[in-house]
């Protein structure tokens, strides 16, 4: 019988979109009791991932109560952003080229995360994974990070005892018992935040070098994927739009914002498209042949992504951010002037900015109502 799985892609504050999606599912779909038995994540998708796997209750409560920890998040409780919070990072990086580019005393980020670590170990239970898969309510989820020895994508997870660990092209599969550990490590954007100790290796934020987001949903078996993009950059109307000529060459912000975009974004949208390829290229292909292939199989999508460009939303309330990171940002070129809203879009943790965003992507699935309610009509499928 087909297997649904959410997919959850990373992307800094940008995920708070993906709550508001996961509202509006509720509210369609209010009698869902356990739509998504697989549920992958990278980034800040992991920790919404986790969140929604962990809850002990139904999928409609889930989804309020992780709504509430957004609407309610501010910047302080992602990361120190006081004066001296901002200059020591700053310090602690220049001070690395007298130590072969390492850090002393701690990973080198210019960011301290550790009330992240405290937030995440209060609103996310953990131990309720694996009740929720011995009950059988969860096949698995699984959380994404990057392995800064071997350069690999490294999906760790936690399922069902039947499921094995994998290994393809620069991407395995690791069963894991997940713990805080492997959420910092998902989200933490290289130089942004630390880099975390798992395994004997140190890893970073899992949307670097992360070829195929959809792999490990595939892998963990599921058929039919609910996808939470952080862009809307996949319509085709997008494609090609002429921008405004350009005011002066791009500051470091922008720079550094299209390889944020880089990493957090096309993957996603080239693992999409190779997928919808191999569907057209299968339904060409008798039932005969079709199991003759090497594992390949038609895979159902449904992907809800954003309406509006939400470096655009970021650009507009880069005043949310403490007076010293604004300060440091709009010296980078970090605002809508400077070209470098982007960046912002994926550190701005403000409640006014997640939101916002939470209320966009509220609104996008609600116009995609009929199909989320096909998607899930199925007679067959179980999880309805």
């Amino acid at each position: 019988m087909p297997t649904n799985a959410l997919v959850l892609s990373g992307g800094g504050a940008r995920a708070a979109y993906q709550v508001g999606v996961l509202q509006a599912l509720s509210d369609i779909l209010p009698n869902l009791h356990n739509p998504f038995p697989i549920i992958c994540g990278t980034s800040a998708g992991a920790i919404n991932a986790v969140a929604m796997a962990a809850h002990p209750g139904e999928f409609r409560q889930a989804a309020l109560d992780l709504a509430s920890t957004w609407q309610h998040l501010e910047v302080d409780r992602v990361f120190r952003s006081g004066w001296w919070d901002l200059t020591s990072g700053l310090a602690k990086v220049g001070a690395s080229i007298f130590n072969d580019g390492v850090g002393r005393n701690r990973p080198l980020a210019l960011l301290d995360n550790s009330p992240l670590r405290t937030l995440l170990t209060d609103v996310v239970p953990f131990s309720n994974l694996e009740r929720r898969i011995s009950a059988g309510d969860l096949r698995a989820v699984s959380i994404t990070a990057m392995s800064y020895s071997s350069g690999e994508s490294v999906a760790f997870f936690q399922g069902s005892p039947e499921l094995h660990a994998w290994r393809r092209a620069r991407r395995v599969g690791r069963p894991s018992k997940l713990t805080v550990d492997h959420l910092l490590a998902s989200s933490a954007i290289p130089t942004i935040f630390p880099a975390v100790y798992l395994d004997r290796e140190y890893f970073g934020d899992g949307a670097m070098r992360q070829v195929a987001p959809i792999s490990p949903a595939l892998h963990l078996g599921a058929d039919r994927l609910f996808v939470i993009g952080v862009s809307a950059n996949r319509s085709p109307a997008h494609w090609g739009k002429t921008k405004a000529l350009p005011r002066h060459s791009p500051s470091m912000a922008q720079i550094i914002g299209q390889m944020f975009n880089s990493a957090f974004i096309d993957a996603l949208e080239g693992d999409l498209e190779h997928v919808e390829r191999v569907n057209a290229l299968l339904a060409l292909i008798d039932k005969d042949r079709c199991q003759q292939t090497d594992h390949l199989r038609a895979v159902e999508t449904l992907v809800i992504s954003p309406s509006k460009p939400l470096d655009k939303i970021a650009g507009r309330r880069v005043r949310d951010f403490p007076r010293s990171l604004r300060f440091f940002l709009r010296r980078t070129g970090a605002t809508a002037h400077g070209g470098g809203s982007a960046v912002a879009s994926y550190l701005l943790f403000s409640h006014g900015y997640c939101n916002e965003l939470m209320e966009l992507g509220y609104q996008d699935a609600m116009w995609e109502r009929e199909a989320i309610e096909k998607f899930f009509s199925k007679a067959d499928d179980p999880a309805v």
